[in-house]
């Protein structure tokens, strides 16, 4: 382990009681009938989860008879169960996305007071209040570039000082990286910021030589050596950025709520030259929106961590969010992979809130740059999910934050469930062709509608947009904006199709022991794949695809056509990945502004910053 303190600096002068109008701490005791931070009344709460229960349960109950009727024409058969089976395990989640979206498009424009409903704690973010807090910022790396790591915390740092308040905020470099040439240059790195910071503030370089507990257990170590020092840490990943304004006034929200445990930032994709990224970040811009805002609303207390861009507070965290070593052997034994969520919900149990704040606000992450490295990050998200099937009994756990972890599970076991249905759907044609009387009317209504369900929360975005007061303009105009989301929407479908099926096909490497993740650093800039590379990925893929499609093309040529909204991206997809990825389309895509984002057209000075130390 190697360690390198840098500039040791007095602490900050005792911050005073607050002035005349200005927030003052909430007593961090609980109030009867309230949450912990005293922002909500549970009853309130209790009654929005009742109803979020009650029109999920009655919207998959009309959808299962009316798919009833259009599986037992003629009478029930094998693939007729298969099918309904895998149905109620693929919809309850595209069910809930559309409530969320409904939920969240109401709070954006059917009512004035919207985020005060799911965030109460906004408000203190926005008071001239010092921030009084000792808050330590974080970056974890494990063999990620370094010039590009230790560049973006270098741009927060300056971001903080230039708020007045950055005497409050330590920076440490977390490190797990075991690349002998990656550590020296983290180290070299560290040494010329110790040479440049002078008096400005205290870092520290710390390198693990065990990677125990991979990321959260570098998180923990941090606790355990320096938490004593600190009462929040910002973690931020090696692609994380975020704004010194966005930090302070989240530390001011903590600050006014000492039984806020947790508070999660809406996390934000940044501009990229990649087309692959910048498609599949204008799409989540757009969902992640009204979906956040409306899930906020009725999660309240028990909502989610990400793992980075959010504020955590040191000592329940450290005392009560102790993550379990797995029972049994690889791959779901050993250390929790997915942290975060499991975090989240032991930060309740330990009876501080955990909350999101659903507003753009200065918190930006990269995404993949390409379809396989998107899908190498999902089989990891997968693989750490399913890992809560052995965490589900964790004593003591409020009833929403064991839904949560539920939830998590059945996000991934409902992918190949639709690829079950997809798979039965020519045997299916085959039973049904004959009759007479197949509700054919009721099929294609019921097709139809849930596609619209599962568009929802873009499709919501997307209104969002065009409806708010200039909304259109940060993106560069409303004929570029419906551009852009077209080509999103078609790219959504491919896609997802790529995505589940990858997945499908992991999870059954699971079952059979042959699925393995590995830890380590990620591709972050757009890069070409070449034919055989992309072939290695997909060839399963093609196989579907050609199955699928030489069996419908002759038995039903129609519900082929139907069926391309799901079925295209098996076929597209080695093109799909390799198109997609073509530095030269992304170019062609950030030239005429497709498929931007608001920091594409107008960016903020942190991004500046990093654009310009990559061109130096």
């Amino acid at each position: 382990m190697t360690e390198t303190a840098m500039n040791p600096r007095p602490a900050p002068t005792t911050f005073q009681p607050a002035a005349q109008g200005l927030a003052t701490p909430q007593e961090a005791v609980a109030l009867p009938g309230l949450t912990p931070a005293g922002l909500q009344s549970e009853a309130v709460l209790a009654r929005r989860r009742r109803l979020v229960l009650a029109v999920n349960l009655a919207t998959l109950a009309a959808l299962l008879y009316g798919l009833s009727h259009v599986l037992g024409a003629g009478g029930w058969t094998i693939a007729d169960g298969a099918i309904f089976v895998a149905f109620l395990f693929g919809a309850p989640w595209t069910v809930l996305g559309f409530w969320n979206a409904v939920l969240g498009f109401w709070l954006l424009h059917g009512v004035k007071d919207g985020l005060e409903r799911v965030a109460p704690f906004a408000a203190a973010g926005d008071l001239p209040t010092p921030v009084a807090v000792r808050t330590a910022i974080l970056m974890t790396l494990r063999n990620e570039d370094p010039a590009r790591a230790f560049a973006r915390l270098h741009v927060v740092k300056q971001s903080v000082n230039a708020t007045g308040e950055g005497g409050w905020y330590d920076y440490f470099v977390l490190s797990d990286t075991n690349d002998p040439e990656v550590a020296a240059a983290e180290e070299r790195l560290a040494a010329a910021w110790q040479a440049e910071a002078g008096e400005d503030c205290r870092i520290i370089y710390r390198r693990r030589s065990d990677n125990a507990g991979f990321k959260a257990g570098n998180v923990r170590d941090f606790c355990e050596r320096w938490g004593d020092d600190y009462e929040i840490m910002l973690p931020l990943d090696a692609d994380s950025v975020m704004s010194g304004e966005a930090i302070v006034k989240l530390t001011r929200m903590m600050q006014a709520y000492p039984k806020l445990g947790i508070l999660q930032s809406l996390v934000v994709g940044m501009p990229s030259q990649s087309a692959f990224a910048r498609v599949f970040q204008f799409g989540m811009r757009q969902g992640m929106r009204p979906y956040t805002m409306g899930s906020a609303w009725w999660i309240g207390d028990c909502g989610p961590f990400w793992g980075h861009n959010a504020m955590v507070r040191i000592a329940p965290f450290r005392d009560g969010c102790h993550l379990p070593v797995l029972p049994g052997g690889p791959p779901l034994g050993g250390a929790v992979m997915s942290h975060d969520q499991v975090e989240a919900t032991l930060m309740r149990r330990a009876g501080y809130e955990v909350r999101v704040l659903p507003v753009e606000m200065g918190s930006w992450e990269e995404n993949p740059p390409t379809m396989l490295d998107f899908a190498k990050r999902d089989l990891r998200w997968c693989l750490g999910n399913l890992q809560y099937l052995k965490l589900l009994h964790l004593p003591d756990l409020r009833p929403m934050s064991r839904f949560q972890l539920f939830w998590a599970i059945l996000m991934f076991l409902g992918l190949p469930a639709w690829t079950l249905m997809i798979a039965l759907l020519p045997l299916k044609v085959i039973e049904d062709r004959a009759l007479a009387d197949y509700p054919a009317g009721l099929a294609a209504g019921l097709y139809l509608l849930f596609l619209a369900m599962y568009l929802s929360p873009k499709l919501a975005g997307f209104a969002d947009i065009l409806l708010r007061k200039g909304g259109a303009r940060e993106y560069g105009g409303a004929p570029r904006f419906i551009i852009s989301a077209a080509i999103e929407v078609v790219f959504a479908f491919l896609q997802g199709a790529v995505s589940s099926f990858r997945t499908t096909l992991f999870m059954i490497g699971l079952l059979f022991g042959r699925s393995r993740i590995g830890w380590g650093g990620q591709a972050r800039d757009a890069h070409a794949l070449s034919l055989a590379t992309a072939f290695a990925g997909l060839w399963p893929h093609l196989l579907l695809a050609l199955y699928l499609f030489t069996t419908l093309i002759v038995i039903s040529p129609a519900m082929l056509l139907w069926s391309l909204p799901l079925t295209a991206g098996y076929l597209l997809a080695i093109p799909f990945a390799m198109v997609t990825a073509l530095p030269a389309l992304g170019t062609w895509f950030a030239r005429h502004g497709l498929c931007g984002i608001p920091e594409d057209f107008d960016p903020p000075a942190e991004l500046i910053s990093i654009r310009q130390g990559h061109s130096a």
